[in-house]
């Protein structure tokens, strides 16, 4: 197949790609490599797929020097005219959409630019797919749309309409646009909640390597709610599987669209986060406890029955495993991020 995947820099796009790659498939990635973390660590996730360029040229197609099926294009989903040129001429069979404004705190500050890559993005995708159809459209989603539910484990048929953050509110928008255009023009499309994604070369916004860094450095990690958090941690190789076997999984009926809860289904309580940190980094923590953050929710649990039913496949690579090599990778000279 001819996939397309945005925000192939990113920490599940780069990975994805790589594992398409290797099947024999033709991937195209573009991400527009901002700022909102290193720019090395996005460097260093395309170096894994061939692409030894740390400022590409906006536009310029980079073919791979490891993948003879991958190119990368510097390119934003907000650039209309650009995207819809790369759609007629790739002719793509599948497109995935990892690319958007990540991150739950970062929005109380930053608003316009979650609906500017979130949603007019989106939508510029969508009208791509509508010009130049594809036989599947995946698109990133998010446990943060069940906002504070208390019923537990958040299943698809769960109320999502109270959301807490504009992260959130975006996420749950993309939803309802893809079911729109599934609707009105028969776009075939999957939305996939994922549940806090973590392993090797992952986000530097997230609890793994922002504790790991504090605590290497020996200055106290920020414990929100006092530590009273639990979260459905999943490991990197289990989303990636999740997300292949899906890729052949098309929605069909009136209107073909579906959502997937794609989670680990085994939430942990923050604090046993902590101490399993520590016991593979060799180092105690020194933790500052503070009162619970705008726009959190206080657990999150992925009820994956559905995805099992549909894949034959569960997430289940134990936390203390998928820590262990998370550790292994941020001790390395591998991580592009380790002297920050």
């Amino acid at each position: 197949m001819n996939i397309l995947i945005t925000g192939a820099a990113g920490f599940i796009g780069c990975f994805l790609a790589r594992r398409l790659l290797e099947a024999g498939h033709s991937v195209t990635g573009i991400d527009e490599i901002n700022d909102y973390y290193s720019p090395r660590l996005k460097t260093a996730r395309l170096a894994l797929l061939g692409v030894n360029d740390a400022d590409p040229e906006y536009g310029a197609v980079k073919q791979s020097d490891t993948f003879p099926g991958f190119c990368f294009v510097k390119m934003h989903l907000e650039d209309r005219d650009g995207l819809m040129k790369l759609f007629a001429e790739g002719a793509f069979d599948v497109a995935v959409n990892l690319a958007g404004q990540a991150g739950v705190r970062y929005s109380l500050e930053n608003p316009f630019s979650y609906v500017q890559s979130n949603v007019l993005g989106f939508v510029n995708l969508l009208e791509c797919c509508r010009a130049h159809p594809v036989k599947h459209l995946l698109f990133a989603s998010s446990s943060s749309v069940y906002g504070g539910n208390e019923k537990t484990p958040f299943n698809e048929e769960d109320p999502v309409n109270t959301p807490v953050s504009l992260y959130a509110a975006t996420k749950r928008c993309d939803e309802l646009i893809a079911h729109v255009y599934a609707h009105l023009y028969r776009i075939p499309s999957t939305g996939l909640r994922f549940f806090t994604v973590y392993g090797p070369l992952g986000r530097p916004d997230m609890a793994p390597v922002l504790f790991a860094r504090a605590i290497l450095a020996g200055r106290p990690i920020k414990v929100f709610n006092n530590g009273n958090l639990s979260r459905d941690f999943t490991y990197i190789d289990d989303i990636i599987e999740s997300v292949v076997r899906l890729i052949d999984r098309v929605p069909e009926g009136a209107v073909p669209t579906d959502i997937y809860n794609v989670g680990c289904g085994h939430p942990m309580q923050l604090m046993d986060f902590i101490r399993t940190l520590e016991d593979a980094l060799g180092r105690k923590a020194d933790m500052q406890m503070l009162p619970m953050q705008k726009g959190d929710v206080y657990q999150t649990f992925a009820d994956t029955s559905k995805l099992q039913k549909a894949t034959n496949f569960r997430p289940s690579t134990p936390l203390a495993e998928g820590i262990r090599r998370f550790a292994a990778w941020y001790l390395s000279d591998e991580n592009p991020i380790r002297e920050d």
